[in-house]
């Protein structure tokens, strides 16, 4: 086929097709759009550490009463730590013009220390779980032992491994 036919053939199809063609265009345009602001009135501080050990140890606790568990180890790994989020001044607007002020609201203690006002604390953020007990090659009771691990860590099943303790 030579130009002329391929461009003859795809002012056809633009015109057959032009109202799938407007709606990918009115797709990408949105895509293009910037995506709303984050909110100025929050400062967050991440605090990465390991997983807790008190979590662990209570997983392990619970998971080894579990009925033909026997003995149970965990492990947790994060994603992300805990996340404290700090009450600050927030931005003001007036008309087109607006002033920010990212001043920390802070707190005195009695003994002088400074210490940043607490909004939230958000708890961390789980990326897997291995779970290693006597009694893994019961399929009821590794149903069991992910049950347990995803209500306590929001964790997917995916994502929870259950492994046969030698």
């Amino acid at each position: 086929m030579d130009w002329v036919s391929w461009k003859k053939t795809g002012w056809e199809l633009a015109k057959k097709y032009r109202y799938v063609l407007l709606v990918i265009l009115a797709g990408l345009l949105l895509l293009l759009l910037p995506e709303g602001e984050p909110e100025a009135h929050t400062q967050t501080q991440t605090v990465t550490q390991p997983a807790e050990p008190d979590l662990e140890e209570s997983l392990t606790q619970i998971l080894s009463q579990i009925s033909g568990a026997g003995k149970v180890q965990v492990l947790l790994t994060q994603a992300a730590g805990e996340k404290i989020l700090y009450q600050t001044d927030e931005d003001s607007t007036v008309g087109d013009t607006s002033t920010e002020t990212h001043s920390d609201t802070v707190l005195l203690s009695g003994s002088g220390q400074e210490s940043g006002l607490i909004q939230q604390v958000l708890p961390p953020v789980y990326r897997g779980a291995i779970v290693i007990c006597q009694g893994a090659d019961n399929a009821n009771v590794t149903l069991s032992i992910v049950k347990a691990v995803m209500s306590v860590t929001g964790l997917r099943s995916d994502c929870i491994t259950v492994l046969k303790m030698k």
